[in-house]
Protein backbone atom coordinates (compact mmCIF):
# COMPACT_ATOMS: atom_id res chain seq x y z
CA UNK A 1 0.00 0.00 0.00
CA UNK A 2 2.87 2.39 0.84
CA UNK A 3 4.45 1.85 -2.57
CA UNK A 4 1.20 2.72 -4.34
CA UNK A 5 0.84 5.92 -2.27
CA UNK A 6 4.43 6.97 -3.00
CA UNK A 7 4.01 6.15 -6.68
CA UNK A 8 0.82 8.22 -6.81
CA UNK A 9 2.56 11.12 -5.07
CA UNK A 10 5.46 10.90 -7.53
CA UNK A 11 3.07 11.03 -10.48
CA UNK A 12 1.23 14.03 -9.00
CA UNK A 13 4.54 15.82 -8.40
CA UNK A 14 5.65 15.16 -11.98
CA UNK A 15 2.39 16.56 -13.35
CA UNK A 16 2.66 19.69 -11.21
CA UNK A 17 6.30 20.19 -12.22
CA UNK A 18 5.28 20.44 -15.86
CA UNK A 19 2.70 23.17 -15.28
CA UNK A 20 3.78 25.15 -12.23
CA UNK A 21 6.75 26.36 -10.22
CA UNK A 22 6.63 26.86 -6.45
CA UNK A 23 8.56 28.94 -3.91
CA UNK A 24 7.04 28.40 -0.54
CA UNK A 25 3.48 29.21 -1.46
CA UNK A 26 4.19 31.43 -4.47
CA UNK A 27 3.06 29.47 -7.54
CA UNK A 28 3.83 30.28 -11.17
CA UNK A 29 1.37 28.87 -13.69
CA UNK A 30 1.14 28.75 -17.46
CA UNK A 31 4.46 30.46 -18.35
CA UNK A 32 5.41 31.02 -21.98
CA UNK A 33 7.59 33.28 -24.10
CA UNK A 34 6.94 34.19 -27.72
CA UNK A 35 9.40 32.93 -30.33
CA UNK A 36 11.58 35.60 -31.94
CA UNK A 37 13.30 36.12 -35.27
CA UNK A 38 17.09 35.80 -35.59
CA UNK A 39 17.36 39.62 -35.70
CA UNK A 40 14.99 40.38 -32.79
CA UNK A 41 16.55 42.36 -29.96
CA UNK A 42 13.65 41.90 -27.53
CA UNK A 43 11.26 39.25 -26.26
CA UNK A 44 8.60 38.91 -23.57
CA UNK A 45 7.37 36.26 -21.14
CA UNK A 46 3.88 35.84 -19.74
CA UNK A 47 2.48 33.79 -16.83
CA UNK A 48 0.21 33.83 -13.81
CA UNK A 49 1.72 34.61 -10.38
CA UNK A 50 -0.30 33.09 -7.54
CA UNK A 51 0.34 34.10 -3.94
CA UNK A 52 -1.02 31.26 -1.83
CA UNK A 53 0.18 32.73 1.47
CA UNK A 54 -1.54 34.92 4.04
CA UNK A 55 0.82 37.85 3.45
CA UNK A 56 1.28 40.21 0.51
CA UNK A 57 4.39 39.83 -1.65
CA UNK A 58 5.89 41.66 -4.60
CA UNK A 59 7.73 40.56 -7.76
CA UNK A 60 10.72 42.90 -7.70
CA UNK A 61 12.99 41.57 -10.48
CA UNK A 62 13.56 38.93 -13.12
CA UNK A 63 16.70 37.60 -14.77
CA UNK A 64 17.68 35.19 -17.53
CA UNK A 65 20.80 34.32 -19.48
CA UNK A 66 18.90 34.76 -22.78
CA UNK A 67 19.24 38.55 -22.68
CA UNK A 68 21.62 41.28 -21.58
CA UNK A 69 18.87 42.92 -19.54
CA UNK A 70 15.55 41.72 -18.11
CA UNK A 71 12.95 44.12 -16.72
CA UNK A 72 9.35 44.09 -15.52
CA UNK A 73 7.26 46.08 -18.03
CA UNK A 74 3.71 47.23 -18.59
CA UNK A 75 1.76 49.21 -21.18
CA UNK A 76 0.35 52.64 -20.35
CA UNK A 77 -1.67 55.09 -22.38
CA UNK A 78 -0.11 58.55 -22.86
CA UNK A 79 -2.01 61.84 -23.00
CA UNK A 80 -2.59 61.38 -26.76
CA UNK A 81 -4.13 57.92 -26.36
CA UNK A 82 -1.01 56.14 -27.61
CA UNK A 83 0.03 52.97 -25.79
CA UNK A 84 3.64 52.92 -24.59
CA UNK A 85 5.65 50.18 -22.95
CA UNK A 86 7.45 51.21 -19.78
CA UNK A 87 9.38 49.66 -16.92
CA UNK A 88 7.38 49.02 -13.75
CA UNK A 89 8.92 50.97 -10.90
CA UNK A 90 8.83 49.25 -7.51
CA UNK A 91 7.74 45.84 -8.80
CA UNK A 92 4.42 44.06 -9.13
CA UNK A 93 2.38 43.54 -5.94
CA UNK A 94 0.60 40.22 -5.44
CA UNK A 95 -1.86 40.35 -2.55
CA UNK A 96 -2.19 37.45 -0.12
CA UNK A 97 -4.39 34.74 -1.60
CA UNK A 98 -4.56 36.52 -4.96
CA UNK A 99 -3.11 36.07 -8.45
CA UNK A 100 -1.59 38.55 -10.88
CA UNK A 101 -1.57 37.79 -14.60
CA UNK A 102 1.36 38.80 -16.78
CA UNK A 103 -0.17 39.05 -20.26
CA UNK A 104 0.31 40.53 -23.68
CA UNK A 105 -0.82 44.13 -23.70
CA UNK A 106 -0.31 44.35 -19.91
CA UNK A 107 2.37 43.54 -17.36
CA UNK A 108 5.10 41.17 -18.60
CA UNK A 109 8.75 40.16 -18.24
CA UNK A 110 10.78 41.98 -20.94
CA UNK A 111 14.03 40.60 -22.37
CA UNK A 112 16.24 43.27 -23.96
CA UNK A 113 19.41 42.59 -25.90
CA UNK A 114 18.62 38.97 -26.74
CA UNK A 115 21.74 36.80 -26.99
CA UNK A 116 20.12 34.81 -29.80
CA UNK A 117 16.71 33.94 -31.18
CA UNK A 118 14.03 32.43 -28.95
CA UNK A 119 13.27 29.34 -31.02
CA UNK A 120 9.88 27.65 -31.19
CA UNK A 121 9.82 24.52 -29.02
CA UNK A 122 12.84 25.53 -26.90
CA UNK A 123 12.70 26.25 -23.18
CA UNK A 124 14.41 29.07 -21.30
CA UNK A 125 15.15 29.53 -17.62
CA UNK A 126 13.87 32.69 -15.94
CA UNK A 127 14.54 33.58 -12.31
CA UNK A 128 11.78 35.63 -10.68
CA UNK A 129 12.77 37.48 -7.51
CA UNK A 130 10.05 38.14 -4.96
CA UNK A 131 10.40 40.45 -1.97
CA UNK A 132 9.41 37.72 0.53
CA UNK A 133 9.41 34.41 -1.36
CA UNK A 134 12.88 35.05 -2.78
CA UNK A 135 14.10 33.58 -6.06
CA UNK A 136 11.91 31.22 -8.07
CA UNK A 137 13.42 29.54 -11.13
CA UNK A 138 10.88 28.89 -13.87
CA UNK A 139 11.30 26.82 -17.03
CA UNK A 140 9.48 28.79 -19.71
CA UNK A 141 8.56 27.16 -23.03
CA UNK A 142 9.03 29.17 -26.23
CA UNK A 143 5.67 29.00 -27.98
CA UNK A 144 4.84 31.37 -30.82
CA UNK A 145 1.64 29.51 -31.63
CA UNK A 146 0.22 30.20 -28.17
CA UNK A 147 -3.07 32.03 -28.19
CA UNK A 148 -3.59 34.70 -25.54
CA UNK A 149 -5.27 32.87 -22.70
CA UNK A 150 -5.41 35.39 -19.91
CA UNK A 151 -7.83 37.83 -21.48
CA UNK A 152 -4.79 39.37 -23.20
CA UNK A 153 -4.78 41.59 -26.24
CA UNK A 154 -3.21 40.72 -29.58
CA UNK A 155 -1.77 37.49 -30.96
Amino acid sequence: MKIIRHFGAAIAAAILATTSAFAGEMMIEDPYVRASTPTSKTGAAFMTLMNQTDSDDRLIAASSEVAGRVELHTHIEDANGVMQMTEIEGGIPIAAGEAHVLKRGGDHVMFMGLNGPLEQGAEITVTLTFEKAGDVQVQVPVDHERKPDHGAMGN
